[in-house]
């Protein structure tokens, strides 16, 4: 059975490269978004945050006075990143799928804005449960995708041809029916905007000018409606910003 993994170590190969980055990435350092995922689960004494990418999640928790955080990640120097930036946080290597924790280990888990790079998402939704203690917390937010076909495609098409690792955003509702197929009750879940400078965007994975070329063609041909969707600003023909869709989620086991 074909469980991604060449699609896993060229995600983890890419990231390696990018870590830095990532670590000083404004869209994934700070915000609104963070604090919540973070006050949902501040009370919690054992924290695994999963992707954790430059640590930024895992880091406000430490800070948060969460007893003891664990980052994990694919991508070696990302987890290298998050410990050095974060020192109260220890570092594990390891796919989000296939989590090498006993059952029950932890009474948080928050995974940020990485989901939509997870091959098998449902894999991981079950992995979440299987480590969670009863009464333990999922606080999870990624990119989510329209209920509109053409601009769930147009979002996805756009996605991988800045990030050939993006595997799909996929729409509210596959989350919501995942998660509680997984066995959670989810307390509350609610969709959000954030803005991002396309310039920026496209800066932080260091694209060829080909794929740049092809990225201005996705968003030139995009349907009517994306543009209010996706709130897409322009300067003389150039894009300058769009916005983001995300899911933020607090569950329950």
């Amino acid at each position: 059975m074909d469980d991604g993994a060449e699609q896993k170590r060229s995600a983890a190969a890419l990231f390696d490269e990018h870590a830095e980055a990532y670590l000083d990435s404004r869209v994934h350092r700070a915000g609104d978004d963070l604090d919540q995922l973070v006050e949902w689960v501040d009370a919690a004494d054992r924290a695994l945050d999963i992707a954790t990418g430059a640590g930024h999640t895992a880091g406000a928790l430490a800070e948060s006075g969460v007893d003891q955080v664990i980052g994990t990640d694919a991508a070696t120097e990302m987890v290298m990143t998050a410990t050095g930036a974060f020192p109260y946080v220890s570092g594990v290597v390891c796919d989000a799928e296939r989590l090498p924790f006993v059952t029950n280990s932890f009474d948080a888990v928050t995974c940020r804005i990485a989901a939509h790079h997870f091959p098998d998402p449902t894999k991981f939704v079950e992995e979440v449960g299987r480590v969670l203690e009863p009464g333990g917390t999922l606080a999870f937010e990624d990119n989510v995708a329209p209920d509109d076909d053409a601009l769930d495609d147009f979002l996805n098409r756009f996605e991988r041809i800045r990030d050939p690792t993006h595997v799909r955003s996929h729409r509210v509702g596959d989350w919501l029916r995942w998660v509680e197929k997984a066995g959670f009750t989810v307390e509350t879940s609610r969709v959000i905007t954030k803005t991002l400078d396309y310039d920026e965007w496209v800066a932080n994975v260091d694209l060829s000018a080909e794929r740049r070329e092809r990225l201005a063609t996705a968003f030139a041909d995009r349907p009517p409606s994306a543009t209010e969707t996706f709130e897409i600003t322009e300067s003389d023909g150039e894009i300058e910003s769009f916005a983001n869709l995300k899911l933020l989620l607090r569950a329950t086991r």
